[in-house]
């Protein structure tokens, strides 16, 4: 039989907590998911260091790919039921398609690393190129698989994710502003991090979702579904996403690699053993794919247990505050109070603390919906709802609650600082003053009040 057809003997399910099943006939997916490739995502964290502010954030990136696979099956399930294609051409499901997109769906995230966008940050990789590597790369046991499909299917494969697979109905399915990819993650995020506004009616949007000839549109009457979409997708990011502790600790995490990489910068071999071997490649900048591959939230765990005991005062230190979970403070600034930055570096550097290794500022905003994103060159983000006469008419014009909130940049813009500038008792210290003053900057009002020491939202 041939292989792209070939069904397992008896329908696998996986039992999910968000989707209850997920449904496997192919045994091509099956395969996917048996690769050491796609088996690596069970240690990587979904939401990384989210799990410090919410404690149950500890989903992995491999229950994620699972559920955008499942979202994509029913989708294509949905469409070849109610929008075969009758003629070439058409506009409407040819599920010649259907493999390929379940693929594409199930592979979309296999090329994040540990820790995923901080290890990006300080190595400068890129996990979707990544991703095509995995795909493309004869010494990969999912390109293995893959070429068993054809030669090509590989690369096809690949295209989907990076946007150039010429059918846009697949390549929307895959990434979108309203794909399988975000409603797996928002209702899965919701449900690990007890967030009940990240959820949504799935099964009314994915009933109102239909193709045609330029990609995904929406039936007109599902309408406020997708305004509910909308909606949680703005919640979680406000509420979760860029929740300040998360993203205190993710400064921690960025300045204890920072850290580690200058100090192997400057002397590789020391007497106390620091050799992370694992990591000399991406410090000398000379790593492969199979070095990526040997990576995941665990080693770089290990390697931060050996710090906090290091000899170096600042990684030693910066390990103990990020296994121990002690966040950073942060306060929010404005381009009118930035120049009071330069003034807070100074007091913390006085303060006995160097400002590259224990200060950041930090912005996060979201679109949580662009009308525009032809000129912005993202893959058809804009969700159109059909008209019973088969036009379309783009969503925030017609819905007052989306408009109210699209092409709306949402965010903050915080500064991070060692606690105990807060914190620390100044009796009887050298520095006691320079507490004092730093103190009376923050909370004076033109800062806004510090964050940073929550345990939820």
């Amino acid at each position: 039989m041939d292989y792209r057809h070939q069904l397992l003997p008896r329908e696998k399910v996986f039992r999910d907590p968000v989707h209850n099943y997920i449904a496997v006939s192919y045994q091509v997916i099956l395969d996917l998911i048996d690769t050491k490739e796609f088996q690596r995502l069970r240690r990587v964290k979904q939401l990384g260091v989210t799990e410090e502010v919410f404690h149950g954030a500890e989903h992995s990136r491999f229950g994620h790919s699972l559920g955008v696979y499942e979202i994509a099956r029913r989708i294509c399930d949905n469409f070849e039921h109610d929008y075969p294609s009758q003629t070439p051409g058409d506009g409407l499901w040819d599920d010649h398609e259907r493999l390929v997109t379940l693929c594409a769906a199930l592979l979309h995230d296999i090329g994040h690393g540990a820790y995923s966008h901080t290890f990006e940050h300080i190595f400068h990789t890129d996990h979707e190129a990544i991703t095509a590597q995995i795909l493309t790369s004869p010494t990969t046991e999912v390109n293995a698989v893959l070429k068993r499909v054809s030669p090509e299917f590989p690369q096809q494969v690949a295209s989907v994710i990076q946007h150039t697979y010429p059918n846009p109905q697949v390549v929307q399915i895959i990434s979108s502003q309203l794909d399988a990819d975000r409603m797996d993650y928002l209702l899965r995020d919701a449900y690990y991090t007890g967030a009940d506004y990240g959820r949504f009616d799935l099964t009314r949007v994915l009933r109102v979702m239909r193709p045609y000839k330029d990609g995904i549109a929406f039936d007109i009457d599902g309408m406020h579904a997708v305004e509910d979409y909308i909606l949680s997708r703005f919640q979680m990011y406000q509420q979760v996403y860029f929740h300040p502790v998360s993203r205190a600790m993710e400064v921690i995490l960025d300045h204890l690699l920072l850290r580690a990489k200058d100090r192997y910068d400057n002397q590789p071999v020391r007497e106390d053993g620091f050799r992370p071997l694992l990591l000399e490649p991406f410090f000398n900048h000379d790593w492969t794919l199979a070095d990526y591959l040997k990576l995941d939230d665990g080693v770089l765990n290990t390697y931060f247990l050996h710090w906090a005991d290091s000899d170096d005062a600042v990684l030693s230190d910066l390990a103990n505050r990020f296994l121990n979970r002690r966040p950073f403070k942060s306060v929010e600034y404005t381009s009118e109070t930035e120049d009071l930055l330069t003034i807070l570096r100074a007091k913390i550097e006085t303060a006995g603390y160097n400002v590259k290794y224990y200060t950041a500022t930090n912005d996060s905003y979201d679109l949580p919906y662009n009308a525009n994103s032809r000129q912005t060159r993202k893959p058809a983000a804009e969700i159109q709802l059909m008209k019973s006469d088969g036009s379309t008419i783009e969503l925030s014009s017609l819905s007052p609650l989306v408009a109210a909130i699209t092409g709306r940049e949402l965010g903050d813009q915080r500064f991070f600082f060692p606690r105990e500038m807060l914190t620390k008792d100044a009796e009887n210290d050298l520095f006691s003053p320079i507490y004092i003053e730093f103190q009376n900057y923050i909370h004076n009002d033109q800062l806004i009040h510090p964050q940073g020491e929550s345990h939820d939202n």
